[in-house]
């Protein structure tokens, strides 16, 4: 004890020494600085050269004195807010043509695009069919194959329902349209409305004139028709290969992508990856059930209301109901419009009744509890992300608009918390590093001036 309260003073001694010397020397340097500034000598002012006589009437301009608030550089006298608009507004600029160069490039190659996108929504939806067969001890070739056979049956089986339910109720829905044109007819002319016969036959010459004085471009249209349907062909087959491709091969085609980025981007993409995959199974499953139920209920109200075609129309609303919060209600309105045709108005409006409180429920119920942890998008960017998609893409856009804007919130999100993580990282190991530093003098001090230590030869 007696020691080291001795090698305590004698560390206090040596720094006070210490502190005293430096002190010292740095009264000493002020002073050889200020010497220093005295014997310097002044450089003589430059005289300056004679200026020529100026021609006689020459009259100088004004000398105009300068304003001490004045900056030097103008840019300097722009505001700060301005600058700070100005930079974003070119890089904004420079963003939106980027987008408009991708869009661009997006719409020559739609087919291609469109065929990739319904790849990856049916390869998510029957994926995690696939993992759970490898789980079990199935090979990986045998899980994807089948899967994705029973996929394609299951939508072909799906695709002939539809065709034999329409073929073999055709004929009595043309009865019944018929008879609807005429309860339709005479509800104009006697009903509120009334309208003249001369006025419904005037507008039906109208249309029959029309159809005429238009062959040509009907005809067009036919044409244009067929290709669509070429069109419609060839992307099914082309979703139908990148399906099984992405079943079958996924996490390689991703890595293989990864491998495309730069270096420094590799490690956030991949640990983004999963979290947009996982968004993404988790929409289509929840947009299924969800469409399932649209349609369930939809299909058995037409079908207490007597309309005709109610499984086939069931099905078409679980189609539309790919597109969120409006999809359901659009394609409902065909069976609003066979209500009208095949049975009155009243019949018609109960259908309309339906749809509407359908709606309802999946907007304020099912959407918030299936879709809400998936997506976390607000209601309002999800209509203005279909409406968007609708106009860029049509049908297709519209389909995947909300899946594109739910994956880009995740990556967003994830990106944006493995930056502030890593940041709190690094504030953390600089300061252990200067905590461990610290620590390592302070050591190193109280052993060289320790008195146990031994003294240097």
């Amino acid at each position: 004890m007696a020691r080291g309260e001795r090698g305590l003073k004698a560390i206090r001694a040596l720094a006070a020494g210490t502190s005293s010397i430096a002190a010292r020397a740095a009264a000493g340097l002020e002073e050889r600085r200020r010497a220093a500034i005295v014997a310097e000598p002044v450089p003589p002012e430059p005289v300056p050269a004679p200026r020529a006589a100026a021609p006689a009437g020459y009259q100088s301009p004004p000398v105009r004195d300068s304003h001490l608030g004045r900056p030097a550089k103008p840019a300097d006298a722009v505001p700060w807010g301005l600058r700070v608009a100005a930079e974003s507004a070119w890089r904004l600029l420079l963003l939106g043509a980027a987008l408009y160069v991708i869009f661009d490039v997006v719409d020559m190659l739609r087919l291609v695009a469109f065929a990739v996108l319904a790849g990856l929504l049916i390869s998510a939806l029957l994926e995690p069919t696939v993992s759970w067969l490898r789980r079990h001890g199935v090979p990986r070739s045998l899980a994807a194959a089948g899967t994705f056979l029973a996929g394609l049956a299951g939508i072909g089986l799906v695709g002939w329902f539809v065709v034999w339910q329409v073929t073999t109720n055709i004929s009595a829905v043309s009865a019944r349209a018929q008879t609807g044109v005429e309860t339709l007819h005479n509800w104009l002319v006697k009903g509120p409305m009334h309208v003249t016969p001369q006025q419904i036959t005037q507008f039906t010459h109208q249309i029959q004139t029309a159809i005429g004085n238009n062959s040509q471009q009907i005809t067009s249209l036919g044409f244009t028709g067929v290709s669509i349907a070429i069109e419609v062909l060839t992307g099914v087959l082309l979703t139908i290969f990148t399906t099984f491709f992405l079943l079958y091969d996924g996490a390689r085609i991703w890595n293989w992508a990864l491998r495309g980025l730069p270096r420094q981007s590799r490690y956030a993409m991949a640990g983004a990856g999963p979290k947009a995959w996982a968004t993404l199974t988790a929409y289509v499953r929840g947009t299924v059930f969800v469409a399932f139920i649209d349609a369930l209920c939809i299909g058995i109200g037409i079908q207490l209301l007597g309309v005709p075609l109610a499984m086939p129309l069931a099905v078409i609303i679980f189609l539309g109901a790919f597109v969120p919060l409006v999809g359901a209600l659009v394609t409902g309105t065909l069976a609003v419009l066979i209500a009208l045709v095949t049975k009155d108005v009243y019949t018609a409006g109960m259908v309309l009744v339906v749809l509407v409180a359908v709606q309802q429920i999946e907007g304020h119920l099912l959407q918030p509890l299936i879709l809400g942890r998936a997506v976390r998008v607000h209601p309002l960017g999800v209509v203005l992300g279909v409406a968007s998609g609708s106009i860029i893409g049509g049908i297709g856009g519209a389909i995947v608009a909300v899946p594109l804007i739910a994956v880009t919130n995740t990556v967003v999100g994830y990106l944006r918390q493995r930056n502030a993580a890593g940041h709190e990282v690094f504030v953390a190991l600089e300061a252990a590093q200067e905590a461990a530093q610290g620590a390592a003098q302070e050591a190193a001090v109280l052993h060289e001036h320790s008195p146990e230590a031994p003294a240097d030869s």
